[in-house]
């Protein structure tokens, strides 16, 4: 029933998602392209400010589309700080930096924010350019008040320490992955909402709730080392986790054979459904409880642990829908969404027209 139908859903989604992709990149992805120009006018900032935010862009569009709504200087000290994240990150990752190397960097790393020279050039990952410009970065750091640097300060020393650590062991238990979630992940979300609080802008008992805080960074933590399961094995790296991760993305990679051929990820649209979908709490359960029905129908009868999955999909069913009434989220007909692209189409067309239009009447008023 489910594999006959996937294709048919799959050809009524497709107007909707195309839709809210429109709204998605109208309201957000527009805005995050223009930022550091938007920024510069509004804030005045300086040039290796500017480069900063060029380097968020650049490593990552997710933070950068959050951090881009924040304002003034929490805006300036929460891009700084991921920056300095990014850059013990990629000394992690970076297979190519020595042990005995590598180490004692990570365990440095906080001093390097006040040394105005402090580069690393020998990075051969992704993202080397937080490292090799990192004097860019550790300027506008100095730059910011007592109170976000010592909160980047604190927050760099503990996550350093704790990937020099686990570099040196394998992690052998679920107690020890936890724990590594938390010097990874955990003390990221610590830190920025410590930010946040430092700034006033939010309630000082919000940031108190660090337990709460570290589970965001550790069910995070574990979505990404799931979903990036190949690229570690090929690059020397290995994480395997056996517990909870995103619900969309377990529904793509549960009895996939394309999780050791390639990176698993949920489409854009789909996410932005999700996203847009999820307005309150019974909406998030009603999608919970959908993906949580998608592993159901993929769970082959003759695997061992066909069984332990079932009773686990009980448990999130019985979790997410207590009564057992799904609650319906809001869906735009085909037909809605097919007139409501036409009418964008046709509304940009009309703008071009007038636009060439104007811009041939002032050239020929010129002449």
């Amino acid at each position: 029933m489910f594999s006959s139908t996937y294709e048919e859903h799959l050809l009524l989604e497709t107007p909707r998602l195309v839709l809210l992709l429109i709204i998605f990149e109208w309201h957000h992805g527009a805005g995050t392209q223009n930022a550091p120009h938007a920024t510069a006018r509004k804030d005045s900032i300086s040039d290796s400010l500017k480069t900063c935010y060029k380097y968020l862009n650049e490593t990552s569009r997710s933070y950068a589309a959050v951090i881009w709504t924040l304002d003034g200087e929490l805006r300036h000290a929460v891009c700084i700080f991921y920056l300095v994240i990014r850059a013990l990150d990629t000394i992690e990752d970076d297979m190519t930096i020595a042990l005995e190397t590598k180490v004692p960097m990570l365990h440095d790393f906080h001093t390097y924010l006040y040394q105005p020279e402090w580069r690393y050039a020998e990075s051969k990952d992704k993202y080397k350019q937080v490292l090799e410009d990192f004097p860019t970065i550790s300027l506008e750091f100095r730059k910011l008040a007592k109170k976000y640097q010592d909160v980047i300060t604190d927050m760099c020393y503990k996550i350093g320490v704790g990937m020099a650590e686990f570099l040196e062991k394998k992690m052998e238990t679920l107690q020890e992955w936890d724990k590594y979630g938390h010097y990874a992940s955990g003390l990221v979300g610590i830190g920025f909402s410590l930010l946040v609080s430092a700034s006033e802008q939010e309630d000082p008992t919000v940031v108190q709730n660090t337990e709460l805080i570290n589970s965001w960074g550790l069910f995070l933590q574990k979505t990404n080392i799931i979903r990036d399961y190949l690229q570690d094995q090929l690059e020397g790296r290995e994480f395997w986790p056996r517990e909870v991760m995103a619900i969309a993305t377990l529904a793509a990679c549960y009895n996939n054979q394309k999780v050791f051929k390639g990176i698993m990820k949920i489409r854009k649209g789909q996410a932005i459904t999700i996203i847009m979908d999820a307005t309150n709490i019974q909406a998030v359960k009603a999608i919970i409880y959908q993906y949580a029905e998608e592993i159901y129908q993929k769970i082959p009868i003759s695997n061992p642990s066909s069984r332990k999955t079932r009773r686990i999909i009980l448990c999130i069913r019985n979790l997410s829908l207590p009564n057992g009434i799904l609650v319906s989220r809001n869906h735009f007909s085909p037909v809605y969404v097919l007139c409501a692209i036409l009418l964008a189409a046709l509304s940009w067309q009309y703008l071009s027209a007038m636009s060439q239009a104007s811009d041939e009447y002032v050239q020929a008023n010129e002449n």
